[in-house]
């Protein structure tokens, strides 16, 4: 069996408001993501996806005319050769972060996905079976918009839905942040786990200063207190304060990862396997992770083929803490999948088809995508 075809298709998918967070260089007011399709010589499909919340055209054109020519008549079988293969490509180029990794991140989950229908297993099964038969996830969806009842009104809205676990983001107004959750501890007591995200938002002094406020709030974790470049001041914060300290959202392969734990500036580790390098590296961030004794907490900000992606690896992993489940709008999440995500009483459930379980809907695939 061989690949015969490659298509890169960059999404775009319109929303109602702007969705406000820290550090926010480009407002958002899409939903956006790169989907890769894989065809083989015998007509199986498979399906990738590449994190690309601003622009997903230039990692669309790293596929086409960059990875595409090392990927036609080759055996699919052959992820992980064949994602050596286009990570030596790029970094001979001195190329192994950013669009570069986006777009081979959206090849290998493609990879996965048509492996599993080859083989007619769950990709779950090819990365060794489950420790999970369901998966823990936390709703990501607290933004900065509204005052603190607004925020404690939509996290009854979550808690009815099941969750359990919220992220709140933080990052432009200490004080009512603070207040904000405050209120939520003390309408929810202990039975939700808080976690704040300030997506790079501090320096290292001021991130400490906040921490300490935050501890005394019981929140779970701090996420992104500095910005993701300093990898320094992270370990600062990190020894100053008695919280987990969660990064990696914007860091690349296992290589990227090394620094951080060698440098101790994390307790838990969260890449995205539509970014970081696929699944294929993001297990092996995972097993990184746990020979330094750390959680792994993926990123998931992205559209359907990500999140199952994201949960058949989760499940695959005994160093599983939480998987991120977005909550803010998003058409590429809801409305792409023939086969809706199963959501039950705070927990994702696996799909049991054979790959990833999902299937776009090539319609409305059509209505997204983005001219190139």
């Amino acid at each position: 069996m061989k690949i015969v075809s490659v298509e890169a298709t960059p999404l775009e998918a319109p929303l109602a408001k702007f969705v406000a967070r820290a550090r926010q260089t480009v407002p958002l007011k899409a939903r956006r993501c790169l989907v890769v399709k894989i065809t083989t010589d015998e007509g199986l499909v498979g399906y990738g996806e590449g994190l690309t919340p601003v622009a997903p055209q230039p990692a669309a054109a790293v596929v086409r005319e960059v990875l595409t020519p090392f990927l036609i008549g080759r055996d699919p079988l052959d992820s992980e050769p064949l994602w050596e293969k286009l990570y030596a490509t790029n970094k001979s180029r001195g190329y192994t972060r950013g669009y570069q990794m986006i777009a081979i991140s959206a090849v290998d989950i493609a990879l996965w996905d048509l492996k599993g229908k080859i083989l007619g297993q769950p990709v779950y099964r090819l990365l060794g079976g489950t420790f999970w038969d369901r998966i823990p996830v936390y709703a990501t969806g607290l933004m900065m918009e509204g005052d603190t009842a607004a925020i404690v009104n939509l996290a009854h809205q979550y808690y009815a839905q099941g969750f359990r676990a919220m992220k709140l983001k933080i990052g432009q107004n200490a004080r009512q942040e603070i207040e904000t959750v405050r209120a939520l501890r003390q309408t929810f007591g202990s039975d939700l786990k808080i976690m704040v995200d300030a997506n790079g938002a501090y320096d290292p002094p001021t991130a400490i200063k906040i921490g300490r406020r935050l501890e005394e709030l019981d929140v779970y974790w701090f996420e992104e207190p500095v910005t993701p470049e300093d990898v320094i001041g992270l370990t600062r914060v990190r020894e100053h304060l008695n919280m987990y300290i969660a990064a990696g959202e914007c860091e690349y392969t296992k290589f990227g990862f090394r620094e951080l734990l060698l440098k101790n500036a994390v307790d838990i580790c969260q890449p995205d396997v539509a970014r970081a390098g696929g699944i294929t590296e993001c297990k092996k961030i995972a097993a990184l992770a746990q020979a330094f004794n750390l959680y792994y907490a993926p990123h998931a900000w992205g559209g359907v083929i990500c999140i199952a992606a994201t949960l058949h690896l989760a499940a695959s992993l005994p160093n599983l803490l939480v998987c991120e489940f977005d909550r803010v709008p998003n058409p590429l999440r809801d409305e792409l999948p023939v086969e809706p995500l199963d959501f039950r009483d705070g927990f994702l459930h696996l799909p049991d088809r054979a790959g990833l379980g999902v299937t776009p809907n090539e319609e409305i695939m059509r209505r997204y995508t983005l001219a190139t």
